[in-house]
């Protein structure tokens, strides 16, 4: 293999993964984790939830339906990097823009094709996610070992104004519809247009907010309810979100504005309701996690990216468990009992993954009618 299209993966503990470059040449760090899905690849790299991490792709063979743009889930390629086992060029898809590795190219994203994914995908199972660093311009170990020591840990970076500071930012770019239905104030945090999408939907007019914004600023735009989005990294290090998803709730135990989380927006909640928030060992990444449903003891399929979950135990008094996920019992919604707040840790949006938790927002508009 020559080195014109060379490319290698160093983790943390110290493997060294070689495999052939794909997309754009360059070198990127970051959480290593892994996705399930075996398709929607497309809102993978559009999502900006993804910032700060490199994705695996579990299943081997990867873009063979091309990319295109009606499937994004926002502005831009947000991940570090890609890795996969093969990297389809030739795409087949019949509304195909362009392919997967043109896309990252254009994106200015390295990408690393074979490799043994499942040798990695089981390290990361085993000992948890860890940092690493793709390279296709550097192949010394100890050069790319001292590299990684100077990257800041994925925890200590605060990704959410990362993702707003970004032209890509949905809350700059994005233009609602014409809806003349209730007004949603959405607070981005690295919010999904399929989110947006759903609401637009069901009749909501969307105003989008950066992750700044405070209560004052979306109650004097006349919103009649507000939905804390998803976004990337660590909750905790979110402050001025944690103090809105508290400023919410107060708010609620005097007037009504109905509140609803989703992934860190639900963890922004829990924190904020006075909870506390753990790192999952190696995350839960894809469109095929069960998640059972305490109320109708239902279960439905749900797409997933997230890296840290709500301690149970730490919930105040008021709120209860709504949804857990049933492979590791680890929480995926909480409500409270009698104020119009609640939040999920999964995607009712889907893209990518099944919508068959779309039953939520109807659910949250009828706290608004209530």
């Amino acid at each position: 293999m020559s080195k014109d299209n060379s490319a290698v993966l160093y983790l943390e503990d110290g493997t060294l993964f070689r495999g052939r470059l794909f997309g754009h040449p360059g070198e990127r760090a970051g959480d290593v984790v892994f996705n399930t899905a075996m398709t929607g690849y497309g809102e993978i790299l559009t999502d900006p939830s993804y910032r700060g991490q490199i994705v695996i792709m579990s299943y081997p063979h990867i873009g063979n339906y091309g990319i295109n743009s009606d499937e994004s889930e926002g502005y831009g390629i947000w991940p570090e990097g890609l890795i996969v086992k093969e990297c389809c060029r030739g795409y087949s898809g019949f509304r195909a823009q362009t392919g997967l590795d043109r896309y990252l190219d254009s994106g200015g994203v390295i990408g690393l094709e074979g490799i043994d994914t499942r040798a990695l995908v089981r390290k990361i199972r085993q000992r948890g996610s860890m940092p690493g660093i793709i390279s296709s311009v550097d192949f010394d170990p100890e050069s790319l070992r001292r590299k990684l020591e100077d990257t800041p840990p994925f925890s200590e970076r605060n990704l959410v104004a990362e993702v707003n500071a970004s032209d890509k930012a949905a809350h700059r770019v994005y233009s609602g519809g014409s809806s003349s239905g209730r007004i949603i104030g959405v607070v981005d945090f690295g919010a999904k247009l399929n989110i947006l999408r759903r609401l637009e939907e069901r009749g909501l007019s969307v105003k989008l907010f950066p992750g700044s914004v405070s209560i004052e600023e979306i109650l004097s735009s006349g919103a009649d309810c507000v939905l804390l989005s998803n976004g990337p990294g660590d909750p905790v290090s979110v402050k001025g979100g944690i103090e809105l998803a508290r400023d919410l709730i107060e708010y609620n135990r005097e007037k009504r504005l109905p509140v609803f989380g989703i992934c860190l927006g639900h963890q922004l909640l829990g924190l904020g309701a006075g909870g506390k928030t753990y790192r999952l060992k190696f995350g839960h990444h894809g469109g095929n996690h069960p998640v059972k449903d305490l109320r109708d003891e239902r279960v439905r399929i749900t797409s997933q990216n997230h890296n840290f979950c709500l301690d149970p135990e730490t919930l105040p008094e008021g709120f209860e468990v709504t949804h857990i996920n049933l492979n590791d019992r680890t929480v995926e919604g909480f409500r409270h009992r009698e104020l119009p707040v609640m939040g999920v840790q999964f995607h009712p949006e889907g893209g990518p993954g099944p919508w068959e938790s779309a039953y939520l927002f109807n659910e949250f508009m009828e706290y608004g009618n209530a």
